[in-house]
């Protein structure tokens, strides 16, 4: 018995690495959809189309009224074929970096506007994937959420192509619009700042650097998010709490602070959690004194 499985396991093992042997054979593109995201199999990359693509309302993201701005008035030059920048949106988690993404396409997918969702460590795809959509009438919003990198990242480099626009890459049909925590979107050591130390015998250490912490530059409109204060918190639970159908009256809104405590954080995100989380108890309880 342990020889056939053993022979089995051989054999499947054969099977993968003839498949990934075999030459990459082009899936058809869903161009009727509005979001695709890149997803590798066995080496290969497609557009996989996502048909039901997250709703948000840009009408339900509060206290962000600047940036909103901001980038919509960004996405409506690149819609309407003007110049138009490549946006980094960095600030405290859970402020509506990647619901305000989401939410331009919600508003503009009727005008053209299209969102390839792209992982980090897909990046290095990122030119194939300007091919692909290169010769297309849509707008296309590249999208790359909570965007870190580490020194020596292929993926680092794939990007900065693309962001600084070089003759094999540019395309007036695509912009990136990424998301990070962090401003510099590769990490910063002790190390770095020592000027005795010459890795490598290199002359100039401060060049390489400054080309580690320059990649947000390359991006050209960037905008910051803050944390939420107490009173933001609550605004903000109201209105989701609003979007499913109930009152934030006082029992809600001290549920929304204790809320909070479980979270030890005050944040748009965990105001939407808080929401569905109430919504459904409230909706449990009604089902039950029904029955």
């Amino acid at each position: 018995m342990n020889s056939l499985e053993n022979l089995i396991s051989r054999a499947e093992s054969l099977i993968d690495k003839l498949e990934n042997l075999m030459p990459a054979t082009s899936l058809p593109i869903n161009w009727k959809a509005v979001a695709w995201r890149w997803v590798m199999q066995n080496g290969k990359g497609h557009l996989q189309a996502i048909p039901h693509p997250h709703q948000i309302q840009l009408a339900n993201i509060h206290f962000v009224d600047a940036q909103k701005a901001e980038i919509v008035r960004n996405t409506r030059q690149f819609l309407a074929g003007l110049p138009a920048n490549n946006v980094l949106l960095t600030g405290a988690r859970g402020t509506g970096k990647s619901s305000l993404i989401k939410a331009l396409l919600t508003e503009y997918s009727a005008q053209n506007l299209r969102l390839i969702e792209v992982e980090k460590q897909d990046l290095i795809h990122l030119g194939e994937i300007v091919h692909l959509i290169r010769e297309r009438p849509e707008k296309f919003m590249i999208f790359c959420d909570d965007l870190t990198f580490e020194a020596n990242d292929a993926s680092y480099k794939a990007l900065k192509v693309v962001l600084d626009g070089s003759v094999a890459n540019i395309s007036n049909n695509v912009l990136v619009y990424a998301t990070s925590n962090r401003k510099n979107l590769m990490p910063e050591y002790m190390a770095d700042n020592l000027a005795t130390k010459h890795a490598d015998g290199e002359i100039r250490p401060s060049d390489t650097i400054e080309e580690k912490t320059a990649l947000a530059e390359r991006f050209g409109l960037w905008l910051s998010f803050y944390a939420f204060d107490q009173d933001e918190y609550l605004v903000i639970a109201k209105n989701w709490l609003q979007t499913f159908g109930l009152e934030f009256d006082d029992a809600a809104q001290k549920a929304a602070l204790q809320f909070t405590h479980t979270r030890g954080a005050r944040s748009g995100r965990v105001a939407y959690q808080f929401a569905r989380d109430y919504a459904g108890k409230i909706g449990l309880t009604s089902q039950s004194l029904n029955d």
